[in-house]
């Protein structure tokens, strides 16, 4: 190749630059907004402090712009809350709450625990639901010298008869009850007596024989710091019973269930077995850090009993023809029985295979599948008895680990489609279908299997990272720590939170 003129040589030294120059910017901007998000979680520290409402008479509030001022809906009064004042050398902002009485000319200052961050230039609109509500919505914080700026995206109501704040996060979690009338084809909303589910999102429904509803497990988050939200893996249990000679009425009962309970998790997935037991599937454990989430995704079956409340492990008791040549070697050498008893113990311990499965990011996922039992040394069982020559055991492959699989039970036997698991970055949606016999419960049988490794993942390009590699290749990269390299593969799952985006149902029961 000939040699690059001087202008070339001197047009790409300039784009180097510029690239230096804009990340340096970027990093800069960071730790600024990094500075802000401290200085707002100081002051949030001081309010936090204030535990009880307070209403105190005052003079009109200090001078201030970008605040709002909205009309009380149902009474005499205005309300002013927050803004921002400079006075030539610091910037001022406020979180304070003013209410004007029209008729009194009277200012008061109202103070509320929990409210909003400091702010301005917010949008405020008042509504007269619930008695009055003042919603709050984004807004700035400013830093003290007036040469740093923070934008709120978040969204906050006062509910002015109660005098408490709330902040309405992007996720809201209801445990709310309704009813569909099917001949009426209208909705009515239920009020069942006593204690019921917590807010969540993710939770089961199952019926009974007897018509009762079995809500088990959900998800939900709490924010436990600025932009900062921890999950809540539900594993309670909770029966609504209608209540006898009163037409209409329901009741709600907390009910702690024995037996081999199913570990947390969310994005499990259940349907009603034939003898009116409930079957649950597979799910999602997270393990949450500050910014990271993991998901373990699981494969394992479980039955609830509602008459005896009671959970049972979902064993499978293997092909059957291994079970006949253990009782034709027990007939035909009975002074052989313990050993041959040991086998079949030993035959009942699943095995599994690991198969991997390598993300774009070089992440390793792996998929855990179920063989049929094998024998001691791991060699298959074998007949012992001279009717026939031996067999090795033909592996049953099990579904695999998974979560928001799809459940149906028809004529006695469970069909399991598709689902999904996450390997890092990427997430995989399965398209395979099981099936099994519930009467039976002897092996999974396939009738549609996926390769996990043919779909197709587009990943996101990065601009600054490309630059970056282009500048490595060149022999003119810096050497920088780079903090933020691996947070965007630490992303949560969209709320499909783990475990929310999963939605409640009642399975219909099928013999």
């Amino acid at each position: 190749m000939g040699k690059k003129s001087k202008k070339e040589k001197k047009g790409r030294g300039a784009e180097k630059t510029a690239a230096k120059v804009e990340k340096k910017v970027s990093k800069r901007s960071r730790k600024e907004e990094e500075d802000l998000e401290a200085l707002i979680a100081h002051f949030q520290a001081l309010d936090a402090r204030k535990t009880r409402i307070v209403e105190t008479p005052c003079s009109p509030p200090s001078p201030r712009l970008n605040a709002s001022l909205s009309a009380h809906p149902e009474k005499e009064e205005l309300i002013l809350f927050g803004g921002e004042y400079f006075n030539g050398q610091k910037t001022f902002v406020y979180n304070e709450l003013y209410v004007y009485n029209i008729r009194k000319d009277a200012w008061t200052k109202v103070e509320i625990p929990n409210p909003p961050p400091r702010r301005c230039a917010h949008q405020a609109v008042v509504v007269p639901q619930g008695g009055g509500q003042l919603w709050i919505f984004g807004g700035e914080f400013a830093s003290p010298d007036g040469e740093h700026f923070y934008h709120y995206r978040d969204l906050w109501v006062l509910h002015l008869a109660s005098r408490t704040w709330e902040q309405v996060r992007d996720y809201i979690y209801y445990n709310d009850l309704y009813a569909f009338n099917l001949d009426a084809f209208t909705w009515s909303r239920l009020s069942p007596s006593g204690t019921g589910p917590t807010p969540r999102s993710g939770c089961q429904m199952t019926v009974t024989a007897q018509g009762s509803i079995v809500i088990y497990g959900g998800y939900s988050k709490q924010r436990v710091r600025k932009d900062v939200d921890r999950g809540t893996q539900h594993s309670d249990m909770f029966l609504l019973k209608a209540e006898e000679g009163r037409e209409g009425r329901w009741a709600w009962t907390r009910v702690n269930p024995s037996g081999a309970k199913p570990t947390p998790r969310s994005g499990f997935s259940v349907a009603v077995a034939p003898n009116h037991q409930t079957l649950l599937f597979g799910g999602v454990c997270d393990d949450e850090e500050d910014e990271s989430l993991e998901g373990h995704f699981l494969s394992d079956l479980h039955f609830y009993d509602p008459v005896r409340n009671r959970w049972f492990a979902g064993q499978l008791k293997g092909p059957k023809v291994e079970k006949r040549r253990r009782r034709r070697g027990r007939r035909g050498e009975p002074g052989d029985s313990s050993k041959q008893e040991l086998k079949g113990t030993r035959a009942q311990e699943p095995l599994q295979v690991a198969r991997e499965l390598v993300a774009e990011d070089g992440t390793v996922a792996t998929i855990q599948q179920g063989l049929a039992a094998r024998g001691p040394a791991g060699e298959p069982e074998s007949d012992d008895s001279d009717d026939g020559p031996s067999e090795a055991a033909v592996p049953a492959v099990e579904p695999s680990a998974r979560s928001s699989a799809m459940l149906a039970v028809k004529h006695g036997r469970l069909y399991l489609y598709g689902g999904m698991f996450e390997a890092g970055d990427r997430q995989v949606t399965l398209s395979d279908l099981y099936c099994l016999d519930l009467h039976k419960m002897e092996e999974w049988t396939v009738l549609v299997e996926m390769d996990p490794e043919s779909q197709e993942w587009l990943e996101e390009t990065d601009s600054e990272e490309d630059s970056d590699e282009v500048k490595g290749a060149e022999g003119g990269g810096e050497s920088e720590d780079d903090e933020d390299s691996g947070e965007e593969a630490r992303e949560q799952r969209p709320s499909a939170a783990p475990g929310e985006p999963f939605a409640d149902s009642l399975p219909r029961t099928e013999q």
